[in-house]
This record gives C-alpha cells, sequence and structure tokens, in this order.
C-alpha cells in the first residue's frame, strides 16, 4: 500500500476503512430507500435505518475473524446498532452489488481530485510556456544538438500532452463510476433494475448497462492503463528536465530553497530530486498495468481473483498519481531557468547547427540535393574534429560563394530564423 510519504491528506481519507464502509452503508441504505418507493419495505423501517444505522471498523473486524467474510462482518457489525429494521439490511443484494457500487462512488470522489491536479498542471504549464515563448534553446536529436527551438516549445509540447491525457482520463474515468445491483450472476432475478437505478442516481454515478456478479473489468483495466499514462507522461517531461539539469548543460534547474541540502557527503550538490521522485512514481503506476489487465479475464460470471489485486492497485495509483501531478505542477511553477546558457550553449557545436539551412538554400540555388550534401557535410566534420567555426569554413569554400553571396550566407547564421513559425504552433495547441 501507498507509504505516507506520498499520501496527501484528501486521498488518505477516500481510501481510509471508515469511509469505505460509510460508503457501502450508503448504497445499503439507498437499496432499501428504492424498495421502499417500490412499495415494499415500510418507509418508517428506512427512516429508522437513517436514524440508526452504525458501526466501528474495529467491531466489523473482530467479527470478520469469525465470517472470513468482510461484508457478512460489516452487515453483522450494522445490525447490532438496528432494531427491528435490521431485516432490510442487504435485502435482495449480493456482496458485490455493495462493494463496485461503492467503489464507483468512491472513484468518482477520487477522480474529481485528480481532474483538479491535471487542470491546474495545464494551468502552470500554459504559463511558463507562454513566458519562455521565445526564449531560444538548443534542440537536441539522439541527445546531440540539432537545431534551435524555444523552451517555450518544449513547455508548449508537454501541454498538449497533457490536454490529451485529460481527455483520456475523463473518458475513462466515466467508465469506472458506476454501479450495479444486478444480484449474483447479474440477471435481476431478486432485486429489480428500478433498485439499482435509484441508487445509482442517488450517488450520481451511471448504472452498468450489463454486469454479471461483478461490473465489467476492462472498465478499470482501461482506468489504470490512462493513470499509467499520465504518470508517464509526467515521467517524459522530468526526465527533460534532468538532462537540462546537468552541470555541463544547466540550462534549467529545479528550485532548491534556503537551508534545502542536496547531499549528505557533498555540500555542493544541487540534484533535480522532484524530477527523479517523479520518475520512480511512474515506474511504480505502470505496474499496476499488468494485474490491472489481468483482473479482465474472471471465471464465468466471477471470481474473486480480481478482489485482492484491487484493494492495493486503485488506492495506490490515484494516491500515487495525486502526490506526483502535485509535485510536478510545483516543480514546474517554480522552475529556474538560465536564457544565457540556453544561448552559451549553442555555441558549443561551432555553429553545425545551421548546416541544414545552407544545404536547403545552396539545392534552393540549383545544386541537386546529392551535391549540395555532399559539400556541406565535409566541412562540418572538419569543424567538428578540429574545432572550427562552421561559418568560416563555408565562407571559404569556393563552391558556396558560386552560389551564395556574402550576405545570403549571413542571413543563414540567424537563429531568429528557426523561430517565425512558434506563434503559428501556439496557436495550434490553444496557446495563443
Amino acid at each position: 500500500m501507498t507509504i505516507a510519504r506520498y499520501t496527501r491528506p484528501e486521498m488518505k481519507e477516500i481510501w481510509s476503512d471508515d469511509t469505505k464502509y460509510q460508503t457501502w452503508l450508503e448504497v445499503e441504505i439507498e437499496a432499501c430507500q428504492a424498495w421502499a418507493n417500490l412499495g415494499l419495505i415500510p418507509q418508517a423501517d428506512v427512516d429508522a435505518l437513517r436514524k440508526n444505522a452504525s458501526f466501528t471498523v474495529e467491531r466489523i473486524l473482530e467479527i470478520e475473524e469469525e465470517t472470513r467474510h468482510d461484508v457478512v462482518a460489516f452487515t453483522r457489525a450494522v445490525s447490532e446498532s438496528l432494531g427491528e429494521e435490521r431485516k432490510w439490511v442487504h435485502y435482495g443484494l449480493t456482496s458485490t452489488d455493495v462493494v463496485d457500487t461503492a467503489y464507483g462512488y468512491q472513484l468518482k470522489q477520487v477522480n474529481a481530485i485528480l481532474r483538479k491536479d491535471i487542470e491546474r498542471l495545464l494551468e502552470v504549464t500554459a504559463k511558463r510556456a507562454n513566458e519562455h515563448k521565445y526564449t531560444i534553446q538548443m534542440g537536441r536529436t539522439h541527445g546531440v544538438h540539432a537545431e534551435p527551438t524555444t523552451f517555450g516549445l518544449k513547455l508548449a509540447g508537454f501541454y498538449s500532452e497533457m490536454k490529451r491525457n485529460l481527455e483520456r482520463f475523463n473518458l475513462s474515468a466515466a467508465g469506472v463510476e458506476a454501479g450495479k445491483i444486478s444480484g449474483a450472476v447479474g440477471t435481476f432475478a431478486n432485486t429489480p433494475p428500478e433498485v439499482e437505478a435509484y441508487v445509482c442516481e442517488s450517488l450520481g454515478i451511471r448504472a452498468q448497462e450489463i454486469s454479471t456478479q461483478v461490473l465489467p473489468r476492462d472498465l478499470h483495466a482501461d482506468y489504470v492503463a490512462t493513470l499509467a499514462l499520465i504518470g508517464t507522461s509526467v515521467e517524459r517531461f522530468a526526465t527533460e528536465i534532468r538532462g537540462l539539469q546537468k552541470s555541463e548543460t544547466r540550462e534549467v534547474e529545479e528550485y532548491f530553497a534556503k537551508g534545502q541540502k542536496g547531499s549528505s557527503a557533498m555540500p555542493h550538490k544541487r540534484n533535480p530530486i522532484a524530477s527523479e521522485n517523479v520518475t520512480g512514481l511512474a515506474r511504480v503506476m505502470r505496474g499496476y498495468i499488468t494485474p490491472a489487465y489481468e483482473n479482465v479475464s474472471l471465471w464465468h460470471e466471477r471470481d474473486i481473483s480480481h478482489s485482492s489485486a484491487e484493494r492495493i492497485m486503485l488506492p495506490d495509483i490515484t494516491t500515487l498519481l495525486n502526490y506526483q501531478l502535485n509535485r510536478f505542477a510545483n516543480l514546474i511553477e517554480k522552475l529556474t531557468v538560465y536564457p544565457e546558457n540556453m544561448l552559451k550553449n549553442m555555441d558549443r557545436t561551432y555553429g553545425l547547427i545551421f548546416s541544414q539551412r545552407v544545404m536547403l538554400t545552396l539545392i534552393d540555388k540549383g545544386m541537386s540535393r546529392e551535391a549540395s550534401y555532399d559539400t556541406v557535410q565535409p566541412l562540418t566534420q572538419q569543424a567538428w574534429d578540429e574545432q572550427l567555426q562552421f561559418r568560416d569554413l563555408v565562407e571559404a569554400n569556393e563552391v558556396i560563394t558560386g552560389h551564395l553571396s556574402a550576405e545570403e550566407i549571413d542571413s543563414l547564421f540567424d537563429p531568429s530564423y528557426h523561430l517565425k513559425q512558434i506563434d503559428a504552433i501556439f496557436k495550434r495547441v490553444g496557446l495563443d
């Protein structure tokens, strides 16, 4: 189970034993109310249930030691607080009618929190993206300098990714915010669909269109996979930050508070610990995809093999994502950016980042692509191997100067050329 270190108070409350049993009780009472609406239970008994029904977690666990069945232990503990109306507790229900419907309600509460977390991260990311829209930076492919980009564009890419994640989340969340009160094998033999409809409407969740003894577990598999993907998106950009915080790069840096320590042995250390932390949490979240998918294949109308996994998996992955999203939003909000280091790093590869512009312009002037490529590549190799400025070699090359004037060559080494579509990209992303 998730340790206290990574548990925020709101998730701890939702997934507590007390909240779980209170939610079970709410399902039981609303089911009785549905029966009363149908004229099968006296309203006075339902009123008495609402007024008197209570339990203690300790008593439930004590009874479970004997019954070895948590729902039976729960119903008996509740019945001890009641009078004659106790006979209606769990009337016409099977255990999973209560458990799965309660899960749907708890997940609805969880999802409201996670949705706000995603929206806050989007808001913070959008603000920093706009702030650094034109902060020019070296783009890297394979870890090697490629062509200029901007730090804002990197953030805009993450913003777009999180927008997709919000869409995925809303779809998968709707799937698990569901209940079922269809009986032992899903036939409504002892409880009519009207009871299910009333209970689910009362809880603000949907009634699953068809079920067995349990809700279909493909819903939960999709949900868990979506949460893991969201965590992986956070990991992706955290990895970007870790790479940019390397000492030899130092283009960004996590906020380092006064009094904070980076190492027990090396006083100078300022490590990207928040990025590393959320990276590790993403690994744990992805680990829950396997049990979530294996829970889909239950025997016939239901077995209990999914239950033990879900008792760990659902509280854990939602709690971890809640923590991860909040920590990463704080990281992005306070991230230190060093534009001057970004410019310095661009100059470290002797102007080679402009090689494609030189090649394409030669093609524009009439050279074949092959001839242009073969003219430019040796100059790039020479610049790199001998630590010479690529521009000097271009200006000294007779083939190139035979096609391009000095003014044309000068224009090819202007980094702002690479920013001309930034506004259009931001508009496409929804950041204009």
